[in-house]
């Protein structure tokens, strides 16, 4: 078994790509500012890049599975471009009441089995109250990126303007400080 990695957990839409509502169609993905120097910037800090996404969207019948893999290959294809990775996209496609949908930790659950995570030294990235909600439920820092106005949820660590800010306050004031 290879040793434990910390990992970056990253929401999507309005954190690594524009939040324009249910995105099933690839032609809509409009990378933020400053996500491929983010994601360039925790890959060479050692953390593995990991998307935890719900997509209920899907149960909605707005668009099928095909169409949420048929986005990540965009988005990965558009990070390529700039040098930039994620190593694995999850996503919920349920409405309500499962194990996976965030703030639920499935998700995340399956990203550390199978991904060998040290949970300790990781860290979530997200816009919203679910997405922090992981974070706590993970028991790791959160950081707010892009933040709705009215937010509402659990307390971030740190509330970032941008990906690109939230990584650089991690990385300088957090990970640096852990053993």
């Amino acid at each position: 078994m290879s040793a434990l990695r910390p990992a970056a957990f990253l929401d999507r839409d309005g954190t690594l790509m524009e939040d324009t509502g249910y995105i099933g169609d690839p032609g809509r993905v409009r990378l933020l500012d400053g996500v491929p120097e983010a994601l360039i910037a925790l890959e060479r800090a050692g953390f593995t890049r990991i998307v935890v996404t719900n997509q209920s969207g899907v149960a909605r019948g707005m668009f099928g599975e095909p169409d949420v893999v048929n986005v990540h290959r965009e988005l990965s294809a558009q990070l390529a471009a700039h040098g930039a990775t994620v190593d694995a996209f999850y996503y919920c496609v349920h409405l309500t009441d499962c194990t996976c949908r965030k703030p639920a930790t499935g998700m995340a659950a399956r990203a550390i089995a199978e991904w060998a995570i040290d949970l300790a030294a990781s860290v979530m990235f997200g816009d919203r109250e679910p997405d922090m909600g992981l974070a706590k439920n993970l028991g790791i820092p959160g950081i707010l990126v892009n933040g709705l106005p009215h937010y509402a949820g659990p307390p971030p660590l740190y509330h970032a303007r941008t990906l690109a800010e939230g990584v650089r306050f991690f990385l300088e004031r957090v990970a640096c400080a852990k053993p």
